[in-house]
């Protein structure tokens, strides 16, 4: 007796459906998609308990006549490919035919459309899958899709549902990615009869972001230059080293217009970012990536979240490359308002000038120094001084100048010294606290690394020497690496048939397992950019060693000592934090000032 059996129409619809459509949230992202597919200039869409109950998406685009509206109800029929060439190369955002026969399926469903220019349109409903009428519809032009009492049909699904709250918070957020995606449509959100955004269309994409996101965060943003390296053309804006957040919620990416995650992508964007982040928090990005259609593979997901790259090597680096220099730019931007020329005056800020007090700021003596760990003078502190936790200066203070920098339009003059920790500081925008110990460790850490990176990475013999079985495809990489590996101070040669010897080590790693620790290696250099460091390893080695070593709280520097700490600072590649991703200065405007005085609403 047989025992397989083709499923009913229905039951397979219900199935297809549940790939789909996940959650009110997913209805209106994939007829939201539609929308901009049918090149409209502004969507409504409206909910009423979190979208369980209704969802109603009204666009202006081009509409369709009724062959067409009852012929989008049939599964995998579709106007946005034709054979298996345009499936390599798709350009729009919709093309598997199945979102609308899933969605009235699962709901009560009505469609109601008009081309422009057709003097009737059509009217259609649909009851879980079944239709129930076509008739002319006299409705504006364009096309208005309803689904009511979601999953109905499929009570252990909607089971699943959240809360209403919970679930129109999920169709808030959909709306947010494709308004930032498509910043020059216009888009209304409606929950339960409530105006939630209205948004008509922006004149750029930072016109939109900040009226999504808010003023605050469009004004610590970077521009990413639009601009085409082989073939890929990024732009867009991302956060200033220090802006970040603990999840990759405020981290979007659209690849040709279609909101997606991407692993290398993530990668990318830390590799850019560097030691500009702190462990365990993401950049904050906005960021278009539009390339070739067929070097990017969309079919990838039922909900075409995920996509896969051709050549995703060729992508990373275009990535990191771009997000390094929209940091450097803002290098500049930031070096300016933080540098001045030196002041006319004679006179001399106020500092101890009694008791054993270290000259310079704890630099390195190299000279005597083993490989990577800097030796620093040692610091005799006096306990009897500053009883104030505010170290105070003579009038007029001592300006700060960057060596060969522009004369900005702003004045910066340290005020004093807070805690034997914050230096303060002002500027034309306010106040400035500079955190002496971590503009130090950035100080140490870049010279520690060009040092290294010049002089070569010491290496330390293995007593015993250690064999490995590695896989093919690591054995290839390591054939490809070699040079790089030496250069790191990795000694590792052929041992027979897919067997390696490893006899030499960096000295900053030793007191590793050295089998396991040459699996972590290969796994983390093979994810590293070609542009990247070789010394990338060995650099949280160097930002636990630059701690130790930095001036700490309570160390007490002298005026010519800040100075220099600052000039130093300004000279740095990424001045803004520490190795770790603290912040080295913190800038409160007097606007912020006023405002918590109450100077100002």
């Amino acid at each position: 007796m047989s025992r397989i059996a083709l499923l009913p129409e229905d039951v397979a619809s219900q199935v297809a459906a549940g790939e789909v459509i996940e959650r009110p949230a997913s209805v209106v992202k994939e007829l939201v998609e539609n929308s901009l597919d049918a090149g409209a200039h502004k969507i409504e869409v409206m909910i009423r308990r979190g979208g369980s109950s209704m969802i109603r998406v009204v666009d202006d685009g081009t509409g369709m006549d009724r062959d067409d509206a009852l012929l989008c109800l049939e599964r995998h029929a579709t106007s946005k490919i034709r054979t298996g060439l345009d499936l390599a190369a798709i350009s729009t955002l919709g093309f598997r035919g199945e979102a609308l026969p899933s969605i009235a399926s699962v709901s009560r469903f009505r469609l109601t459309t008009r081309e422009h220019g057709a003097l009737a349109g059509t009217d259609l409903a649909v009851n879980g899958g079944k239709i129930e009428y076509v008739r002319d519809g006299g409705d504006a032009p364009g096309t208005q899709i309803e689904a009511r009492s979601l999953f109905y049909n499929l009570p252990a699904r909607r089971k699943f549902l959240r809360t209403e709250n919970t679930e129109g918070s999920h169709v808030e957020h959909q709306l947010h990615l494709q308004a930032i995606g498509h910043p020059d449509v216009g888009f209304v959100l409606i929950n339960d009869d409530r105006v939630i955004h209205q948004l008509p269309p922006a004149a750029n994409l930072i016109e939109r972001i900040r009226d999504l996101r808010g003023a605050a965060l469009a004004a610590e943003l970077l521009e990413v230059a639009d601009e085409e390296i082989g073939g890929i053309r990024l732009r867009g804006f991302i956060g200033k080293p220090g802006v970040s957040r603990s999840s990759r919620a405020h981290q979007l990416i659209f690849i040709n217009g279609r909101a997606v995650e991407n692993p290398t992508v993530n990668f990318a964007l830390r590799e850019g970012y560097h030691t500009a982040l702190m462990k365990g928090q993401h950049a904050v990005t906005f960021l278009f990536l539009d390339m070739d259609p067929a070097a990017v593979d969309v079919n990838v997901h039922p909900a075409k979240r995920e996509v896969r790259f051709r050549d995703p090597s060729e992508v990373r680096d275009v990535l990191i490359e771009r997000i390094r220099r929209a940091i450097q730019g803002g290098r500049r931007e930031w070096s300016a308002t933080f540098s001045t020329p030196a002041a006319a005056s004679g006179l001399k800020p106020e500092f101890p000038t009694s008791g054993p007090v270290h000259d310079g700021y704890k630099e390195a003596a190299a000279e005597s120094a083993p490989p990577l760990i800097p030796v620093h003078e040692q610091v005799t502190l006096r306990q009897d001084w500053a009883a104030l936790p505010i170290q105070p200066m003579a009038e007029p203070a001592m300006p700060v100048r960057l060596e060969g920098s522009p004369k900005p339009e702003a004045d910066f003059r340290i005020l004093g010294v807070l805690g034997r920790l914050y230096i303060l500081m002002e500027n034309a925008d306010g106040l400035v606290l500079v955190d002496q110990h971590a503009a130090h460790e950035r100080i140490l850490f870049e010279e520690l690394r060009r040092r290294m990176e010049t002089q070569g990475v010491p290496a330390q013999r293995l007593l015993m020497p250690v064999t490995m079985q590695l896989s093919p495809r690591d054995s290839d990489w390591i054939l490809q690496n070699m040079d790089t590996l030496q250069k790191m101070g990795i000694g590792i040669e052929p041992f027979g048939p897919a067997t390696w010897k490893l006899d030499a080590l960096p000295q900053f790693l030793k007191g590793y397992d050295p089998a396991p620790l040459f699996r972590e290696i290969i796994d983390e250099l093979r994810e590293t950019s070609a542009t990247s460091s070789r010394l990338r390893l060995g650099e949280d080695v160097i930002a636990t060693t630059v701690c130790r070593h930095a001036v700490k709280a309570r160390d007490v520097l002298r005026e010519p000592e800040m100075v220099r700490l600052i000039q130093d600072l300004l000279r740095c590649e990424l001045p803004y934090c520490c190795p770790h991703g603290r912040p080295t200065m913190i800038q409160i405007s007097y606007a912020e000032l006023e405002k918590k005085f109450g100077r100002k609403a």
